[in-house]
């Protein structure tokens, strides 16, 4: 079974977003491996609540421009 997990800051996109994510990942293994691969793909998109992550040594915070409207 292939499997995808995604992590993303928590509302950093809208639904629409996901969905398309999960769309075009199921594309990309289809590709791949087959129209048989379709049925049998999970695609996992976790999002990370602010301040449950760091980069650089610092705790990260998902700036207000960046969070998806809709």
């Amino acid at each position: 079974m292939p499997f995808c997990n995604i992590k993303l800051p928590e509302a950093a996109l809208s639904r629409a977003q996901k969905e398309q994510i999960i769309h075009r990942i199921t594309d990309l293994f289809v590709e791949y491996m087959s129209e048989a691969a379709r049925p049998h793909t999970m695609v996992l998109i976790e999002e990370v609540p602010d301040g449950g992550y760091g980069r650089a040594d610092e705790v990260f915070v998902i700036p207000e421009a960046y969070r998806a409207t809709g």
